[in-house]
C-alpha cells in the first residue's frame, strides 16, 4: 500500500513539474525554464526537483522522452456508443493523469519546436486510437462513411480543454455529455 501511494504522489509531483515547465515554455520560451521558477510554478520544492534531475538541460531532455500512459484495451474496442464513452473516460484520465489537460492546449496552440515529440507521444496516440474507432464502425457499417475524426478529435480535445479553464476540471458527467454529442454525427442513418 505504501509504495502504490508513494507511487501516486511521485506521478502527482511529475505531473506539476511537467505542468509547470510547459507553462513557463509557452510564457516566457524554453530559455525562461529554470528550476527555480519550476519550484515557484509548481510548488514542488527545488530539492525534490533536483533529486530528479541534475539541472534545467537534464529535466528537459528527460521531457522530450516522457513516457505517456496508454490503454492498449481500446484498441480493438468494438465500435458501440457504450464504448466510446469509455474512450472519452480514458483519455480524460490519461490527460489528466499525464501531461494535464491544461498542458494539451499549451501544446496544441504552441508552435515551439520544444513541444513537437511532446504532441508524438502524448497526443497523436489518442487521436490514432480515436481515429481507429472510427474506421472500426465505418467497416462494420454502423457508422456512416465520411467521419472526419481530425476535426472530432479537436472538438473533444477543445471541450476538454474549455472545462478545465471554465469550471477548473472535468466532471465525471463530461464523457457522457461529449459522446451524446458526437454519437449521432457518426451513426448511420
Amino acid at each position: 500500500m505504501t509504495s502504490q501511494r508513494g507511487e501516486k504522489t511521485r506521478k502527482e509531483t511529475d505531473r506539476k513539474i511537467m505542468q509547470a515547465t510547459l507553462e513557463i515554455a509557452m510564457t516566457k520560451g524554453i530559455g525562461g525554464i529554470s528550476i527555480e521558477e519550476i519550484a515557484r510554478r509548481s510548488g514542488v520544492a527545488k530539492t525534490t526537483i533536483y533529486r530528479r534531475y541534475e539541472n534545467t538541460s537534464d529535466l528537459l531532455s528527460k521531457m522530450s522522452t516522457l513516457e505517456v500512459s496508454s490503454s492498449p484495451e481500446l484498441a480493438d474496442l468494438e465500435p458501440t456508443r457504450d464504448n466510446l464513452e469509455l474512450m472519452m473516460r480514458k483519455m480524460v484520465e490519461r490527460f489528466v493523469s499525464g501531461i494535464g489537460v491544461k498542458a494539451v492546449g499549451i501544446i496544441l496552440s504552441s508552435e515551439e519546436a520544444f513541444f513537437q515529440p511532446l504532441v508524438k507521444q502524448a497526443i497523436a496516440p489518442e487521436e490514432q486510437t480515436l481515429e481507429s474507432f472510427f474506421d472500426r464502425g465505418v467497416q462494420a457499417g454502423l457508422f456512416r462513411s465520411g467521419i472526419d475524426a481530425k476535426f472530432l478529435f479537436g472538438t473533444i480535445l477543445g471541450s476538454m480543454i474549455a472545462c478545465e479553464a471554465l469550471a477548473g476540471a472535468i466532471d465525471d458527467g463530461w464523457p457522457e455529455r461529449m459522446t451524446n454529442l458526437i454519437w449521432p454525427t457518426i451513426v448511420a442513418a
